[in-house]
């Protein structure tokens, strides 16, 4: 029985990949755009909008059960939040490594590219950059971890996972997930001219992945989507870290 949709959406859904899928085009494609256009415009409140149309998407198309299902609930073992605080961050630290040593400064570099968003003043130093990093970190940490992990570590792949289960749902979330994020850095805005960086795309979307699939790891482990955003949000931390005070 389909008890995971609210009765309207089980008119008209099923809980299965189809599901997901459309999930996908109606939250991705849009946010891919819109991501594009704020890297162009400089204006980045629509990114805001998007995450919590991610966030809230469980709870508008979910009943209680399938909001079970896909991790809103306690951890089962709070250990693993503690483990996957830890890997976020050092996940975070060794894409910066990997990044600086390839690229150093250019914005062929990952971080370099992203950092340019957060309007980091020049010359700023002292008690206001460290302002400035609390607001960015607690704003990272928050916003797109919580929308990003009950959009695709929960809703998308549960419903992939009721059709080809956890294992191949973790790759399909993952590289939707990875794709999506091609409109953060490889396609890039520079210099007034959109230009598209092969080599460090595919290294950056294949870090993405990979994180992913760690987000999704402790997930499962934890026996929460919790374990998924607190990963997500360690991540977050440490790369805001690095573009403040590495880079």
């Amino acid at each position: 029985m389909n008890n995971e949709l609210r009765p309207f959406w089980n008119r008209i859904f099923s809980f299965n990949w189809k599901f997901g899928l459309f999930l996908i085009l109606i939250v991705c494609l849009p946010r891919f755009i819109l991501v594009l256009k704020a890297n162009s415009s400089g204006h980045y409140g629509a990114i805001g909008m998007i995450m919590g149309i991610s966030a809230i998407a469980p709870f508008l198309f979910l009943s209680k059960e399938g909001q079970k299902k896909i991790g809103i609930t306690k951890p089962r073992r709070y250990s693993w939040l503690w483990i996957a605080f830890i890997a976020g961050l050092i996940a975070s630290f060794l894409l910066y490594a990997l990044g600086h040593s390839l690229y150093g400064s250019s914005y062929e570099n990952w971080y370099e590219y992203i950092g340019k968003s957060y309007n980091i003043p020049k010359g700023i130093h002292g008690n206001d950059k460290a302002m400035l990093f609390s607001i960015m970190a607690i704003t990272g940490m928050i916003f797109s971890p919580i929308g990003e992990e009950l959009f695709f570590r929960g809703i998308v792949h549960s419903s992939f996972a009721k059709s080809i289960g956890e294992r191949k749902a973790s790759l399909v979330d993952s590289l939707a997930f990875s794709l999506t994020h091609i409109s953060h850095f490889g396609l890039v805005f520079v210099n007034s001219h959109w230009s598209f960086f092969t080599i460090p795309a595919l290294i950056w979307v294949s870090g993405m992945f990979l994180v992913s699939l760690l987000f999704f790891m402790f997930r499962k482990h934890s026996g929460s989507i919790l374990g998924a955003i607190i990963c997500h949000a360690a991540f977050n931390l440490g790369m805001i870290f690095c573009i403040f005070y590495l880079q």
